[in-house]
Formats: structure tokens, C-alpha cells, sequence
């Protein structure tokens, strides 16, 4: 880390972009760019995905600084990394963050995903939502979790107070790995009318060969 909270310049050029072909759904790497098989069996809610890195050395030790260090300097340089990927030619009517349990927004002081979506809807001059939704169950956290007991982990873990009929909405996090939680939440902003539904992510968990 340098002085002033950022990464420096050799870090930087060490981060692991996401430059390779990947499935416009999911963000894994796909051969020429298709949708993969898994997105093809069990679609997501969310239409697309856009990601910055491959959630690996460093910046997996840049996120969890981020969070878990206080490091907040780090969400407004990850937004603008993340800002420079989105397609301003197809862009939402409004942001919404993933949300935190008031347990753990207490806990931690903040939710990373809502600095950083109020960076990006700043960026485009967006409609910002940061309390659109709730998280209205304290679940365990994903990240200790097997993957197969995530998506149980996140159901009906979120609700939407917001009337998002016929709206295009962004939902902004930090990782995306399983996507179980951006689906959970993807379900309930759908349920309130949202008609379509992209996530956008600082980093995406690869399979194991890719981050090697």
C-alpha cells in the first residue's frame, strides 16, 4: 500500500484484470465469449455481469484490506476501475447496492458496496437507491459457507420497499463468487418490478486453474 491508502504503480500492474473472453451472465471465462454452460442450465436473475478483476493475488488482499482494514480510500479507486468497464450506451435508470444486516453495517461502520455504487452513480449520473432494499435476515457469511449451502444461505434473506416497475437496475458489489446473494437479491428487486437486472462487481472467484 503506499501512503496515501492506494495501491502503487507495480501493484497496480500486477492486478489480475478480467481481460480474457467470459460468459456475459456470469463473468467466467468462457472460450470465444458465449454464455456458459452453467448460466445455460440455471440463468441468472441478473442479465449480465460486469466485472474489473479475477478475485486473486493482490487485489483479493486489496478488497479484504478494504473491508475488514478500513482501508475506504480503496472504494472510490475500485469504482472508477469499475466505472471504466460499464458500457455508458446501455446504462440503468438507477443503482442499488448490495445491503448489509443492520447487525453487521453496525459491526463494520460501513457497506463497501455502497461506496461503491455511489462512486459509479456519481460517475454516470445515476439514481442512486442505498436504501431500496434490506437485509432483513443476519445470515452467516457466504465466505464461510460451502457453495452448495449458499444459495439456502441467502433465501428470502433480502426484501425491496422500493416500487421499481419498469425500471433497468444495476446491482453493485464488491465479489461476485456463487452469485447467490446477487440472485437472492436480484429475485426480490424483480419481484417489485424491475424489468432488467445487471450486476456490477469489482471482482469475480475464478475456478481454481484461472487464478493460477
Amino acid at each position: 500500500m503506499s501512503r496515501d491508502g492506494l495501491w502503487c504503480a507495480s501493484c497496480d500492474g500486477a492486478l489480475p484484470c478480467l481481460d480474457a473472453a467470459h460468459c456475459p451472465s456470469c463473468a467466467l471465462p468462457t472460450p470465444g465469449g458465449e454464455i456458459c454452460g452453467q448460466c445455460l442450465k440455471h440463468p441468472p436473475l441478473f442479465a449480465r455481469t460486469t466485472a474489473v478483476f479475477g478475485y486473486s493475488f493482490p487485489l483479493d488482499k486489496l478488497v479484504q484490506a478494504m473491508k475488514y482494514g478500513e482501508q475506504l480510500a480503496l472504494a472510490p479507486a475500485f469504482a472508477e476501475k469499475l466505472a471504466r468497464r460499464i458500457d455508458p450506451a446501455n446504462l440503468p435508470d438507477c443503482v442499488i447496492p448490495m445491503p448489509l444486516h443492520p447487525n453487521k453495517l453496525r459491526e463494520r461502520g460501513f457497506n463497501q458496496s455502497q461506496l461503491l455504487a455511489a462512486k459509479i452513480a456519481r460517475e454516470f449520473d445515476l439514481e442512486l437507491l442505498p436504501h431500496a432494499c434490506r437485509r432483513v435476515r443476519d445470515t452467516s457469511p457466504q465466505s464461510a459457507l460451502p457453495w452448495k449451502e449458499r444459495k439456502k444461505n441467502v433465501h428470502g434473506a433480502f426484501c425491496c420497499d422500493a416500487d421499481l416497475t419498469g425500471k433497468r437496475v444495476a446491482l453493485v458489489d464488491d465479489v461476485l463468487t456463487t452469485g447467490a446473494s446477487l440472485n437472492a437479491l436480484a429475485e426480490t428487486v424483480q419481484k417489485r418490478g424491475a424489468v432488467e437486472i445487471s450486476a456490477w462487481v469489482v471482482a469475480r472467484t475464478l475456478p481454481r486453474s484461472e487464478n493460477r
